[in-house]
């Protein structure tokens, strides 16, 4: 373990020195503030020990300066004039503790175990946001209008859940975002995100593609296979276009969301899965149910909660927002200096009725970048983002 001792006084510095290192611990020291913050600012220090009254940059300003750096160790300060109010002032901006002088060994050893607990922790919490923060790829929900406001709100309170949700609106609006979003705010986030196109599966291989299948249950059958169920155990199970589902499929996906158990193509074996089912559809279900095209009870199965996307058309004040996302993230992933974009340009995008909704919208920015000048302008809008480009 490696302390830090921060003190003019060179009597001082040396007596704790020679006690931690009784104690086995690695010990540093520095005379005065700004040798302290370089010697912080180069090397992660376990514990460090400032005094408060030092000529020049006295202690609260090195405690200041080494919290706003984000220095990881705990902070001790040390005074042999403190009172309760200083105290109170150095814990409030973000010192460990507040010891007075003459300096009591016990109380000195105590302090330092304790604060390498601290320490510890502080570290391994910063070890995991960082985690988190590179695991959690999911892109933002980007938007300040009322109906992205709503959905936001939703997400919060319907994430920590197991609900199941049904997340509807046209091809392009982001239902796909607000179904990882749902898994990434709920307690299943560390378990796998499995989503199944259920329009792009051909009817014959659904049934394997969600289920699974044993070896030579059908001619093409070379080996065993898991199924998006099981691939999902413990996790979320997105069934993206669930409106074309195949009705025979539709019947074993109700099965397994009412006994949450299943059997592979080819086997009479029931497997045990704990997944919660998203879903999401472009289509109008109830109409489908109607044309009977779509089983009823699935139908109140999947939409325990509703969640609508609006189309870009309905939210067409949060395109300026989108476009510059869209602008940075474009040049971003090019390697190239971001673009700005003029606000009659902007105002321009918004006139347009965008019926691809946002994946249109991104499509627009791309080629603008490609084809406008340095800075898009309305003349840029009006040229490469009309219709004959569409």
């Amino acid at each position: 373990m490696k302390i830090l001792v921060i003190d003019d006084e060179k009597s001082i510095r040396l007596a704790l020195k020679d006690i931690f290192e009784d104690e086995g611990y690695e010990v540093a020291m520095a005379e005065d503030g700004k040798k302290a913050l370089e010697m912080a600012a180069g090397a992660n220090y376990d514990v460090i020990f400032c005094d408060i009254k030092m000529p020049g940059m006295d202690g609260i300003e090195v405690l200041e300066k080494m919290v706003a750096d984000g220095v990881e160790g705990a902070i001790v300060m040390i005074s042999g004039h403190g009172d309760i109010d200083t105290a109170v002032e150095c814990v409030r901006k973000g010192a460990y503790d507040f010891i007075k002088k003459p300096l009591d060994l016990n109380r000195i050893l105590i302090t330092v175990r304790n604060a390498t607990d601290h320490s510890d922790v502080v570290k391994e919490n910063k070890t995991l946001k960082k985690k988190i923060a590179v695991s959690s790829k999911v892109q933002e929900i980007m938007g300040n209008s009322k109906s992205i406001m709503q959905i936001k709100e939703m997400i919060e309170r319907v994430a920590p859940t197991d609900a199941r949700v049904l997340v509807t609106g046209e091809n392009g609006t982001g239902k796909e975002l607000v179904a990882r979003w749902l898994h990434e705010k709920s307690p299943r986030r560390a378990a796998p995100f499995i989503e199944v196109n259920c329009a792009a599966i051909p009817s014959e291989l659904i049934e394997s593609e969600l289920f699974g299948h044993e070896k030579g249950s059908f001619t093409s059958a070379i080996k065993q296979h898991k199924g998006k169920f099981e691939q999902a155990d413990g996790g979320t199970l997105f069934l993206d276009e669930v409106g074309d589902m195949s009705l025979s499929a539709q019947a074993k996906v109700l099965r397994v969301l009412q006994e949450n158990k299943l059997s592979r193509v080819g086997s009479d074996k029931d497997i045990n899965v704990n997944v919660r089912v998203i879903a999401a559809t472009n289509k109008n279900i109830p109409e489908e149910i109607k044309k009977g095209n779509f089983r009823e009870d699935l139908y109140h199965r999947l939409s325990v909660i509703v969640i609508r996307v609006p189309s870009l058309a309905e939210r067409k004040d949060d395109i300026p927002l989108l476009t510059e996302y869209f602008i940075e993230q474009i040049c971003k992933e090019n390697g190239t200096a971001k673009r700005s974009i003029a606000k009659d340009a902007l105002e321009e995008l918004k006139k347009h009725s965008w019926t691809g909704n946002i994946r249109e919208l991104r499509n627009v920015v791309e080629r603008l970048l490609i084809l406008g000048g340095n800075t898009i302008s309305k003349a840029d809008v009006v040229a490469f983002a009309s219709p004959m480009f569409r």
